[in-house]
């Protein structure tokens, strides 16, 4: 049974996307020890962009004040997204989510082990201002997974209930919001996830 499948929230509405890289090994020994190196760089968030190869967006996690921080992601964690594309206004240019759970499960002599992660949309946590943060709804979710399943590695990434954010936002932002999720919508978000789920696995490896 696939166990971290269990960590994705259900889809309800607006569109669900799924991207996922793996990699297999002669025995469980070695496909632990990439899930180990893969598990660390999914909570080293930091270092997507580096992960994820010219051209991404650049991440960068902060407490819950929107102040920077170095190290590995936690519950309760932010961060912000630079999209290579205009900005918001509520954001300030960039979008924010909340790192909601963070899971692990498993070991090194268990059939499956994996490690993951639920983002959600939320508002600058450098502002009084409520409104969302981002070109999706509060609605929507992000869970990055990486697992072992005996002797394979995964990378996944899956988007749930993604729904524009054009609503109660400026007229700006509302246009732009709903024209960048109409690009994800249409699959100009592929590459960027695309290539995270495969630089979580592959970055630095032989």
């Amino acid at each position: 049974m696939d166990r971290a499948e269990g960590q994705i929230p259900e889809q309800t509405t607006g569109r669900q996307t799924d991207f996922t890289h793996e990699k297999s090994f002669e025995n469980r020994q070695l496909a632990h020890e990439r899930f180990r190196h893969a598990a660390e760089r999914l909570l080293n968030v930091n270092n997507w962009h580096e992960y994820a190869g010219p051209g991404s967006s650049k991440f960068s996690l902060t407490n819950n004040l929107g102040d920077e921080v170095a190290g590995f992601a936690k519950e309760g964690f932010y961060f912000n997204i630079d999209l290579p594309a205009p900005g918001s206004d509520t954001g300030d240019g960039l979008e924010w989510v909340m790192i909601e759970s963070i899971t692990t499960d498993g070991n090194a002599k268990s059939e499956e082990e994996y490690i993951s992660m639920t983002v959600r949309p939320v508002p600058d946590p450098r502002k009084a201002e409520t409104d969302i943060a981002h070109f999706y709804k509060d609605v929507t979710t992000n869970t990055l997974i990486v697992k072992r399943m005996d002797k394979t590695v995964s990378a996944e990434a899956h988007g749930r209930n993604e729904t524009p954010n054009n609503e109660d936002v400026d007229l700006y932002d509302k246009i732009r919001n709903t024209i960048i999720a109409l690009a994800f919508r249409i699959g100009l978000s592929g590459p960027q996830w695309k290539k995270l789920a495969e630089g979580l696995v592959e970055y630095g490896e032989k």
